[in-house]
């Protein structure tokens, strides 16, 4: 197993509740390794603890990349939130965080 740090790095922003997730492969023939691994069901239980509700993800196989939309994640929002960092930005770190298996 390996951080997923080490096949893309991420960015992230917000919108209200609502944080949005991009993953992109250092080498985008890796995308199938990451589509099979990095799975709407595994990103929603990696945010669970924050009260994630749902997740979609759009592949992007041109661009060696996904994005996912993770709901009710971000406790309200910037502005509503009494965490100490209301933003969707820092999140990324914790996907980049998952360990997945080594590709082939």
């Amino acid at each position: 197993m390996i951080a997923l740090h080490r096949l893309a790095h991420a960015r992230a922003g917000d919108k209200g509740n609502r944080l949005n997730l991009s993953l992109i492969a250092h080498d985008p023939a890796q995308f199938e390794h990451l589509a099979r691994e990095v799975t709407e069901a595994k990103v929603l239980a990696l945010f669970a603890h924050r009260g994630a509700t749902s997740v979609r993800r759009y592949d992007l196989p041109g661009l060696g990349a996904f994005n996912f939309v993770v709901e009710d994640v971000l406790q309200g929002g910037v502005n509503g939130a009494l965490n100490l960092d209301g933003h969707g930005k820092t999140l990324s770190f914790l996907l980049l965080a998952m360990e997945v298996p080594e590709p082939d």
